[in-house]
């Protein structure tokens, strides 16, 4: 009887720590790309944002979203997928108002992806 209550307790502090970590890494791999949208949305306002500082950010998420195809849905992953190309493209035509507006849907889905994996009652129902 103890051993079977130990070994629930160990299972329930593993899953606790796992969730904690993940919940950590996707909440600072989305902090990283939002400081990095930050930065162009400043020189995309200022129109001196280059394809160089656009095609970064692509690149910075490809990167990021090898790892986090792990934690979340696929479908959230293209979602921003999506977001910033339509970015780049309208950075190259230099369209900056419509750039400007798909980098802040591009910042407000990575500040609400990692929110609906926290552990919540509303996440959990």
């Amino acid at each position: 009887m103890v051993k079977s209550l130990l070994s629930v307790a160990i299972s329930i502090a593993l899953i606790a720590v796992g969730a904690f970590a993940e919940n950590f890494y996707v909440k600072n791999s989305f902090d990283d790309i939002i400081d990095f949208v930050e930065q162009i949305e400043i020189k995309i306002e200022e129109k001196t944002v280059e394809k160089d500082d656009i095609l970064s950010l692509q690149n910075l998420w490809i990167s990021k979203k090898e790892k986090l195809h792990v934690f979340i849905p696929h479908t959230e992953i293209k979602e921003v997928d999506l977001w910033i190309a339509e970015c780049v493209t309208y950075a190259y035509k230099e369209k900056y108002e419509d750039a400007t507006a798909k980098m802040q849907v591009v910042k407000e889905l990575c500040e609400q992806i990692p929110k609906s994996f926290l552990l919540r009652l509303g996440n959990v129902m």
